[in-house]
């Protein structure tokens, strides 16, 4: 799929792999949405990039809210072609902390963000791709989700994390099944460790530290580099049902 006039929606777009992305689609000529709970960041970068990018505060584990998201986005720019999902949070807890065991209220919070928000925006997002009118390949959107290298190598204090990861992972296949009756590709990023607002507020140090473990290159992921992997499987039509690493190499140790 060409990204020239194409119409994208990015989940957690105000910043980090959200941002990177949004301003790849945008430079690339696409007509943006970003869906995020940042307003002063996503209204700030919306107004940075012009005209074609527009911001909707939303909350993605809430299906009124993003639906009144996606219909921003349809009703601006007249559909949806491109849906690139990046919201997610990171918190960490033990099973069995200080504090006692795992909060069941923080284990509910991530999953919802990560793996509910996830295919809450999905479905929405497909029930208008279905609309489009199919380009030469057939193709009518694509899909690109979040994963992490910790849904399959989660460190200790990630429970939660890891096992929405691994959802968002395992939901990748079928679902890209079921979207290729209506010409929707679907497929995830796995990234390893990223210099993300996750790690904004490690000591400088310590960021270092983390870069070295990375066998090639030795430093953080940079955002755009994950914006470099969406742009291609957006226009690899081949690039389907797949997840995808994106980690330098890195397999991550207990902690």
């Amino acid at each position: 799929m060409e990204i020239k006039d194409c119409i994208g929606v990015v989940t957690g777009g105000a910043s980090g792999l959200g941002e990177a992305t949004v301003r790849m689609l945008a430079s690339g000529g696409a007509h943006v949405t970003i869906l995020d709970v940042q307003v002063d960041k996503g209204e700030a970068l919306a107004t940075e990039l012009g005209d074609n990018v527009i911001f909707a505060n939303t909350d993605i584990t809430s299906e009124e809210s993003t639906q009144v998201g996606i219909k921003k986005a349809v009703d601006a720019f007249g559909g949806i072609n491109i849906v690139v999902n990046c919201a997610g949070v990171g918190t960490a807890q033990k099973i069995l902390g200080k504090k006692g065991p795992i909060s069941l209220d923080h284990f509910n919070k991530v999953i919802q963000i990560n793996l509910v928000g996830t295919v809450n925006v999905i479905r929405l997002a497909v029930e208008q791709m279905v609309n489009n009118t199919p380009n030469e390949e057939g193709e009518k959107g694509v899909i690109v989700n979040t994963g992490s290298a910790a849904a399959t190598e989660g460190q200790i204090g990630q429970p939660a994390y890891s096992a929405s990861k691994a959802g968002v992972n395992g939901m990748t296949l079928p679902i890209a099944r079921e979207c290729a009756e209506y010409g929707i590709r679907v497929c995830t990023i796995n990234p390893g460790l990223f210099d993300t607002p996750m790690f904004a507020t490690e000591p400088e140090n310590v960021r270092e530290a983390l870069g070295k473990m990375i066998p090639f290159p030795k430093r953080l992921g940079r955002p755009s580099e994950y914006a470099k992997l969406t742009q291609h499987i957006i226009e690899n039509t081949m690039v389907n049902g797949e997840v995808i690493r994106l980690d330098g190499g890195i397999r991550m140790q207990p902690k």
